[in-house]
């Protein structure tokens, strides 16, 4: 049994979503494409997850991935912030689920050590491995790398869950 998937990371945000497409083939994992959504900052908030919900959209139809995977939220201290985030991960959520996609959810300690084998590790420490594990990945952003990792994660979990389905990896 194998893993046979386009799988797409996707890392919330507001100014920007990062968007990473990996396919999964057999136990290996292969970098197909990223980018970034980026809403225009001084529209008004329901024109920016409109705008959001659109790209992401366009995405999902033109790379036709197989499920979705995004990381869960982690809370700011400033409560304004981590609203504004909740409002733009609920469209980064919606929309591939609305494309019928499976949407997964990952703690970042999870992510971090998929990628890189710790649940501690630094953004610099994720983007190298992401790097290495994807060749002909060069991701420009951080939310590009960090949705590259989301995605590398998902696979991971996926070819676990196949693999040894008693674990009940959540995709």
């Amino acid at each position: 049994v194998v893993c046979n998937k386009r799988l797409i990371g996707l890392d919330p945000g507001l100014r920007k979503t990062g968007w990473g497409i990996v396919d999964c083939d057999g136990v290996s994992v292969t970098y197909v494409g990223c980018g970034v959504v980026s809403p225009p900052s001084n529209d008004e908030m329901s024109d920016r997850l409109a705008f959001l919900h659109g790209g992401l959209a366009r995405i999902i139809e033109e790379w036709q991935p197989d499920s979705a995977a995004i990381e869960e939220t982690f809370v700011n201290k400033n409560a304004s912030s981590t609203l504004k985030l909740g409002q733009a991960r609920g469209v980064v959520m919606l929309t591939p689920a609305l494309a019928g996609l499976a949407v997964a959810e990952y703690h970042n300690r999870v992510v971090k050590l998929s990628v890189v084998g710790t649940g501690r590790a630094a953004k610099q420490q994720i983007h190298l491995m992401v790097r290495h594990l994807l060749p002909g990945a060069n991701p420009q952003t951080e939310d590009e790398a960090d949705a590259l990792a989301i995605a590398i994660c998902h696979a991971h979990h996926s070819i676990a869950k196949i693999q040894r389905p008693h674990l009940g990896a959540n995709i």
